[in-house]
C-alpha cells in the first residue's frame, strides 16, 4: 500500500510562494497518478494539479494554471507543487493522493491519501 506524507505548508502573504512536497513509498502498479487536492472549510475537495509519474503529463485546475507547477523526482520518490503568486482564496488544507484512471481531478480515482498540510495566505 502506498503511503504519502505532505510537507511545506505554512503562512504566507498574498503574492508570495510556497513549495509543497509529497514523499511517496510503497508504490503499486495502480498508483501511477499523483494529485494535489485542497479543501477549504465548508467547501468540497478540489483537484488542484495532477501528474502522471510515468510520462510526466499534467493537469491544472483553471484557478491555478500559470501560478502553480507540479513536478516529480522519481529517483527520490517525491512530487512537488510549486505555488507562486498565492492568493487568499488558495487558503486550504492541501493533500497529495495516489491513484489511477483517466479523470485526473476526480478524487474518487485516488485510493491513497496523505494527512494534509495547511496553507494560509493572508491578504
Amino acid at each position: 500500500e502506498v503511503q504519502l506524507v505532505e510537507s511545506g505548508g505554512g503562512l504566507v502573504q498574498a503574492g508570495g510562494s510556497l513549495r509543497l512536497s509529497c514523499t511517496l513509498s510503497g508504490f503499486g502498479f495502480d498508483d501511477w497518478k499523483i494529485g494535489w487536492f485542497r479543501q477549504a472549510p465548508g467547501k468540497e475537495r478540489e483537484g488542484v494539479s495532477c501528474i502522471n509519474i510515468i510520462d510526466g503529463s499534467t493537469y491544472y485546475a483553471r484557478s491555478v494554471k500559470g501560478r502553480f507547477t507540479i513536478s516529480r523526482d522519481n529517483a527520490r520518490n517525491m512530487v512537488y507543487l510549486q505555488m507562486n503568486s498565492l492568493k487568499p482564496e488558495d487558503t486550504a488544507v492541501y493533500y497529495c493522493a495516489a491513484g489511477g484512471g483517466s479523470d485526473y481531478p476526480n478524487p474518487n480515482q485516488y485510493g491513497s491519501w496523505g494527512q494534509g498540510t495547511q496553507v494560509t495566505v493572508s491578504s
